[in-house]
């Protein structure tokens, strides 16, 4: 019995030989390396980061050919463009400094002029009513000096003698506006505006009138003695 089973397990174990024998033949008449690798993660991987630097490397080749091909043949006028622009923005530029400082300039100039500028604003009193314009002002400045109405009278008759009360009135030797100074430009004194503002030059003749002769009337006596004060 016992060789009988020996026998058959014999014939088995070469059949189960001779099967995987035919199996590993099998396999080798059909291996397909490619298709097993191409299932293989590791090797997904690899194709993709090949056809992701392919298209890289594509990408790359047209923007550098891009600039090879248009570079060259634009470079005159895109030169040209971009050297306009740069002079029209740095002219712009200029020209609005030069905006700027000349506005600043004019300020500065408006400034000053209205510091050393004189009075322009009186306060004309009751008293005064008898007069008008420069003779008004002239008597509301006058008061303000502290002369009564009998020296305001005397002022008005010594200017009205000398230039009619007319801040723009000028002689032939140079004197200049309603007190007549000679030089005219000696009212800078009292302001800048001395040529045209009839309160700097009455500020200024009173002054004068003060310094010489005391008081409006006593310049008065001395223009009707002599014809001039």
């Amino acid at each position: 019995m016992i060789p009988l089973l020996t026998r058959y397990g014999a014939k088995l174990a070469a059949v189960l030989v001779l099967a995987l024998g035919a199996v590993i033949v099998v396999n080798a008449v059909n291996d397909k390396p490619s298709e097993d690798d191409a299932r293989h993660p590791s090797q997904a991987a690899a194709e993709q980061q090949a056809e992701a630097e392919e298209a890289y490397e594509e990408v790359r080749y047209q923007h550098v050919n891009y600039i090879a091909e248009t570079a060259g043949a634009d470079v005159t006028v895109k030169s040209e463009a971009v050297f306009d622009y740069a002079a029209d923005k740095a002219n712009s530029l200029n020209d609005a400094q030069k905006d700027a400082d000349e506005a600043e300039q004019a300020a500065e100039e408006a400034a000053e002029e209205a510091a050393n500028a004189g009075r322009t604003d009186v306060d004309i009193p009751g008293s005064c009513g008898e007069y008008s314009g420069n003779k008004a002002t002239g008597c509301a400045l006058a008061q303000e000096h502290g002369f009564d109405l009998e020296e305001v009278g005397c002022l008005v008759a010594l200017w009205d003698r000398e230039s009619g009360w007319n801040e723009t009135a000028a002689n032939g030797i140079g004197a200049y506006g309603i007190p007549q100074a000679l030089p005219g430009d000696k009212m800078a004194s009292e302001g800048d505006d001395w040529e045209t503002n009839p309160v700097t030059q009455i500020e200024w003749g009173l002054g004068y009138i003060e310094g010489r002769y005391g008081t409006p009337c006593e310049a008065w006596n001395h223009s009707e003695e002599v014809g001039w004060y």
